[in-house]
């Protein structure tokens, strides 16, 4: 029986798992802000607010980005959305990008043999919401931004959810610069305003760095200006097929190997190294892609001398692995050396470092 026969005795559409190379498409994990708003200020490099998605931009505080902004109603099918509102009415110099992307690892595309003569098609599709109408415009670019596909898209109805769909031949051409290990495999822009250095004609690869289309609207043009997005999915074939739903649970854990958090009110084990100091020993729930290279917490919680608790007065990174993280507690005093310990965290830890 083959398994086309199998999927339909089963009643299933989805087909193989994995389709969708985007995780948390659906915009349902925010570990970072838990809902929060937040606007991105750090220029020139990934700024992230939900999780997998990221702010790249060019000019600071321009555009505020949160899960389900604007309490809209989401399109049939799913709970949530990504929004983000124009801050100002910025005009865009020459060299101005605002985007909004997700960098997927390469070990998730590597079948897709992009840079060879077999490349494989892929199919774009999502669900888009904004206050303004006309054409669109993102890209799709390798890891050191040096083949580029401009695409477009249009919105014809303000404050409506509109299904989009593109198709994208693979690209033949930038033999060896598509990677397929851990590192960053393909970079998936949507534009909210770009200047002519980086705007592309839509439609074909290029050797340029091309983050969106040439002519495509600008979003932090219009001061209050809102763009909302959800149900994004990239998968391979010419055609667009029903959004890949899957566990809660799942999905979290796809977003894990690249940001865990440490929950606020865990307890952690810890060795006592010292009356001052002890070892706290953290293995993540998945193997990240790569190993921590910190932590980001301000300091509230304590560390164990037996049954006693003792007030921490800071705890730093030590090192780690793809495995495990080890991160040192430190008290005024009181502890006994060689006690087996417990670290009791009263906020949410972030381990940094993992993310592409």
């Amino acid at each position: 029986m083959t398994q086309a026969n199998v999927l339909a005795q089963l009643g299933s559409t989805s087909g193989p798992t994995f389709r969708n190379r985007i995780i948390n498409g659906a915009m349902v994990i925010d570990q970072r802000n838990a809902g929060a708003s937040t606007t991105p200020t750090t220029t020139g490099s990934s700024v992230y607010n939900l999780d997998r998605w990221s702010a790249i931009i060019s000019q600071a505080s321009k555009f505020s980005v949160q899960q389900n902004a604007g309490s809209v109603t989401p399109p049939a099918g799913f709970t949530n959305y990504l929004g983000t509102t124009s801050l100002a009415a910025t005009s865009l110099g020459a060299g101005d990008y605002f985007l909004l992307g997700q960098y997927i690892e390469g070990y998730n595309i590597a079948d897709l043999g992009w840079g060879t003569a077999n490349a494989k098609t892929v199919t774009l599709s999502f669900q888009v919401y904004s206050s303004l109408t006309g054409t669109f415009g993102g890209s799709i670019l390798n890891n050191a931004s040096t083949r580029s596909y401009p695409f477009t898209y249009t919105v014809s109805s303000a404050n409506t959810w509109t299904p989009i769909s593109i198709t994208i031949a693979g690209d033949t051409g930038g033999a060896g610069t598509w990677l397929t290990t851990n590192g960053l495999g393909i970079k998936i822009f949507f534009g909210l305003g770009v200047g002519s250095t980086y705007s592309g004609t839509a439609g074909s690869w290029s050797g340029s760095t091309y983050l969106s289309a040439t002519g495509a609207t600008s979003v932090v043009g219009t001061n209050g200006a809102t763009f909302y997005i959800t149900g994004v999915q990239l998968e391979v074939g010419s055609s667009a097929t029903g959004f890949e739903y899957r566990q809660y649970g799942q999905e979290l854990m796809l977003c894990q190997r690249y940001l865990t958090v440490i929950p606020a009110t865990s307890y952690i084990p810890a060795y006592i190294t010292s009356t001052t100091a002890g070892y706290c020993i953290y293995n993540p729930p998945v193997a990240l892609r790569t190993a921590p290279t910190g932590i980001s917490t301000s300091v509230s919680g304590n560390l164990y001398n037996g049954t006693s608790a003792v007030s921490l007065t800071n705890l730093t990174f030590t090192g780690g692995t793809t495995a495990s993280l080890i991160m040192t507690g430190t008290v005024a005093s009181g502890l006994t050396l060689g006690y087996g310990s417990m670290l009791y965290t009263a906020n949410a830890i972030q381990l940094t470092g993992c993310e592409l």
